[in-house]
């Protein structure tokens, strides 16, 4: 492994990327000399700039910066990019971006949160809490936590790291956590492993890279080939049963919830959530746990966890007055779609939904089509836009449209990015909820202009 200390030049190759951009900001705070890639421009690449990143959107040798000693680079970059073939033919050593996250977390005592979904609102809610605790922390997040606009958390002076451990292309194999926590295993990525059963032998894999005297938080009801439980304690978490950690005397306030938490031993009273969701009340569960079982304190846990404003596009209120509410959400697989829309109903029982969805990836699709037609059928109408294609070449036959044809077409139909602003204006709807792990986000600002409009005509 390169002794990332030593060196001083990094170049990254999709460094727009959620995790990717942590990784950048982290070094360049280090003092190292950062610049970067990528095919997009976005906010969050705007924002590296202004931090003083090198960055351009265009594959071309022309562009990359002399005197680089490391390139990382993120799984959704394609083999056949000229930048990498040409880096990697100058013999520049290339790491992942997980084999650099497993540098910096090996050098400290470290939280990794794993799962198909949830890890993100999960592992910001314990970097916030330990941030506020004697503890403090590190985090590299993959959102960006609105309490510090920003996917990296630093604090002066730590001994731990808060990081999203993620399953896909095995990268978690390459941490090694004091504390682990599984929040799901649901089928995904299956372009990656094939079959639910290797997806869940990887899960199990990633139990058996906890440090000796560590600790597995496990969302009950999840099934692992667990090694062998004298070099770790297993807990097991939930919020409507009982379990080691489990929530009670759930209370909507005022479209909030307040619930007590039984733990082994004793119970934190009257936890205030400071965002919505009975979903966000399952993630603060796994959070509190873990932050507790670190050594924060119950006061140290309370005031932060009621200060947690979420992540931005994690059940993200965007827009709000007495007729409508704009909710956007990251959600792209069937199971996170049904938890965000009757996440929705219970804060707004009987509200119309109008749902639009942007589907990720042609695998996907096309491995859940009926799953997601399903899921989708919650919301009272649903529009569908075009399959964002991420890392992926076309699939023949694999279209929104293979979605739609197990849905209920009188009530969803397939539209496209720039029409969609029109289709809104013949919609009668009380809640709006977008979704998708694509470029989706790019519509969020121009919806919240124009119900901004719409409220005052």
């Amino acid at each position: 492994m390169i002794d990332l200390k030593n060196i001083k030049n990094i170049y990254f190759l999709g460094i727009g990327g959620i995790g990717m951009s942590a990784l950048a900001r982290y070094f360049k705070l280090l003092g190292k000399i950062v610049s970067g890639y990528d095919r997009t421009q976005t906010e969050l690449t705007d924002q590296l700039q202004a931090e003083g990143i090198e960055i351009h959107f265009e594959d071309n040798l022309n562009l990359i910066p002399e005197n680089i000693e490391l390139v990382i680079v993120t799984p959704a970059i394609p083999k056949s990019l000229k930048e990498l073939q040409f880096l990697r033919e100058k013999e520049i050593p290339v790491l992942k971006r997980a084999e650099a996250l497993g540098w910096i977390t090996d050098r400290k005592k470290t939280i990794a949160v794993s799962g198909t979904h949830g890890k993100t609102s999960v592992s910001a809610m314990i970097a916030h809490i330990l941030h506020h605790s004697k503890l403090g922390c590190h985090a590299f997040l993959g959102g960006i936590a609105k309490n510090y606009n920003s996917n990296l958390i630093l604090s002066k002076k730590t001994e731990w790291v808060v990081a999203e451990a993620d399953e896909f292309d095995r990268s978690f194999l390459h941490l090694n956590p004091d504390i682990e926590i599984i929040t799901s295993m649901d089928a995904d990525h299956l372009d990656i492993y094939g079959t639910l059963q290797n997806l869940t032998d990887s899960f199990s894999q990633f139990a058996g890279k906890i440090r000796k005297n560590g600790i597995l938080l496990l969302k009950k009801g999840l099934q692992l080939n667990l090694p062998d439980l004298r070099d770790f304690t297993c807990y097991r978490y939930a919020i409507d049963e009982e379990a080691d950690f489990y929530a009670t005397n759930i209370i909507l306030k005022n479209g909030f919830y307040q619930f007590d938490l039984a733990m082994p031993g004793s119970v934190i009273e009257s936890i205030d959530l400071g965002i919505p969701g009975l979903l966000n009340v399952e993630n603060a569960v796994a959070a509190i746990a873990a932050a507790h079982l670190a050594g924060a304190g119950e006061t140290e846990i309370k005031s932060a966890i009621s200060k947690f404003t979420g992540i931005k596009r994690r059940f993200d209120i965007r827009f709000r007055n007495d007729d409508i509410v704009y909710i956007d959400d990251y959600a792209h697989h069937p199971e996170e779609i049904r938890r965000t829309v009757l996440s929705v109903r219970q804060i707004f029982p009987g509200k119309k939904i109008l749902g639009v969805f942007q589907p990720h990836l042609y695998s996907r699709t096309r491995d859940f089509a009926e799953d997601f037609a399903k899921s989708l059928g919650l919301p009272d109408e649903v529009i569908l836009l075009p399959i964002y294609p991420a890392r992926e070449e076309p699939i023949t036959g694999i279209s929104s449209r293979t979605i739609l044809d197990f849905m209920d077409q009188s009530k969803s139909y397939v539209s496209s990015k720039a029409g969609l602003l029109k289709d809104l204006e013949s919609k009668i709807f009380d809640i709006l909820l977008t979704m998708g792990a694509g470029d989706i986000d790019q519509l969020v600002k121009p919806i919240e202009k124009y119900l901004q409009q719409r409220s005052k005509n």
